[in-house]
């Protein structure tokens, strides 16, 4: 029997951009659900659509781009960075006409191509660009979109409490929605370690020959898979290219490059610090974390464990932040002294610290950063969150609660 279509956080935000610019791209991961999306978004049906995984389409792309793009009035063209040409022909086509039709073309593609510079500027002042993360949670079961975060700015904090208890979410074990990730086929799909991890053996084996081949020169995919396999070790550490080089006996140059080509193809997230210093010395290296914690559990060969509770939530906080137009800012806080937060998000000049452990019975000490934080940036700050296994929200001090990491996620 066919998986039914999940409703999808990003539809919205597709939908409304067809109304403000004539090219509309969809980037994210291989096998997030780019094709899926596009073909059955109520909006964008009754256009024509071509895929350059198709040969004829993109041999058709790479010698003539110009005739491709005037296939259709409107028209929705699949894994355009297959030909990065075509790029070219689509800003001539929008150019020639006047006035602009908005939603005239829908691009997807499972490279970022705001990362890849002569797209951006090609497409500069042309494009809006909507982002497709792995499956969230609430997404897994129907609800089509991602955790509360912003109704922890929308309400004053004396109301988290109620807000949290009155979520009607399913309870979940962090460590099996940890190991299936997001991916919609292993997530949605498939049951049972053994057919996800086929999956997961076969998403890593088409990445590594084909989206690499596609985005850049890869002398040995032999090192490219070791490189992944310590990345994927070191979820939710501070980056350092020169240990992962080391443990992966790969040169430094290489690595740099390659966290590069992980970050352009959706495979991993660099998390930037949150660094206004008023009275601490900060840490301004950015940490590592995976798009989806079931990938890299599969690639590290490790039990679940508390960074992975931490790179679940940090999933849903990117595919909350990238299903709105004015995105909110997603960083951690570290002093020099080894204070720190692992979330801030930052939206309009307010704060909110997000702290995540994997125990069902946190107590005031676990809050002890939280605290260094509120007390840091003082009224700026909304409240604090305390993301925890158990199963019931409470007060582990003023604006500070202690919340079941499946209740808001």
């Amino acid at each position: 029997m066919e998986a039914a279509i999940l409703p999808r956080l990003a539809a919205s935000l597709l939908t409304r951009a067809l109304d403000v610019s004539p090219v509309v791209v969809l980037t994210g991961g291989r096998q997030t659900g780019k094709s899926t999306l596009v073909q059955t978004l109520p909006a964008l049906q009754g256009r024509a659509y071509a895929t350059l995984d198709d040969l004829l389409v993109r041999g058709q792309a790479e010698s003539e781009p110009d005739d491709l793009v005037l296939r259709a009035p409107l028209l929705t063209l699949d894994e355009v960075q297959r030909a990065p040409a075509l790029i070219l022909a689509i800003k001539r086509a929008v150019d020639r006409q006047r006035p602009r039709q908005r939603g005239r073309f829908v691009l997807t593609g499972s490279a970022n191509l705001l990362l890849m510079k002569r797209v951006s500027e090609t497409l500069a002042g042309r494009a809006t660009y909507v982002t497709l993360w792995p499956l969230t949670r609430r997404e897994r079961f129907g609800a089509g979109r991602a955790g509360i975060w912003g109704s922890f700015f929308d309400l004053p904090a004396k109301d988290w409490h109620d807000l949290v208890q009155s979520e009607q979410v399913p309870a979940e074990d962090w460590r099996e929605a940890a190991r299936i990730g997001g991916y919609p086929t292993p997530a949605h799909e498939l049951t049972g370690h053994e057919a996800r991890s086929i999956w997961f053996g076969g998403y890593v084996q088409t990445y590594l020959e084909r989206d690499l081949r596609d985005l850049a020169a890869v002398d040995s995919l032999v090192d490219f898979r070791r490189f992944m396999r310590a990345a994927a070790l070191r979820v939710g550490s501070l980056l350092n290219q020169a240990e992962i080089g080391r443990d992966a006996a790969i040169p430094r140059s290489s690595i740099h490059r390659y966290i590069n080509l992980l970050e352009t193809s959706y495979q991993v997230v660099r998390l930037e610090p949150y660094s206004v210093n008023r009275t601490k010395r900060l840490i301004k290296t950015p940490k590592l974390y995976w798009a989806d914690p079931g990938l890299a559990l599969f690639l590290s060969g490790e039990e679940p464990g508390g960074k992975h509770l931490e790179n679940l939530v940090l999933a849903d906080l990117i595919a909350w932040r990238d299903g709105q137009f004015v995105k909110p800012e997603i960083l951690y806080w570290r002093t020099v002294s080894d204070q720190e937060v692992d979330f801030v998000i930052e939206r309009g000049h307010k704060l909110l610290p997000i702290e995540v452990k994997a125990t069902a019975r946190p107590s005031h000490h676990d809050v002890r950063h939280l605290k260094a934080f509120c007390e840091e940036y003082g009224s700026k700050v909304v409240g604090a969150v305390l993301l925890h296994t158990g199963n019931d929200a409470f007060w582990l001090g003023k604006d500070i609660l202690a919340a079941p990491w499946w209740r808001v996620v």
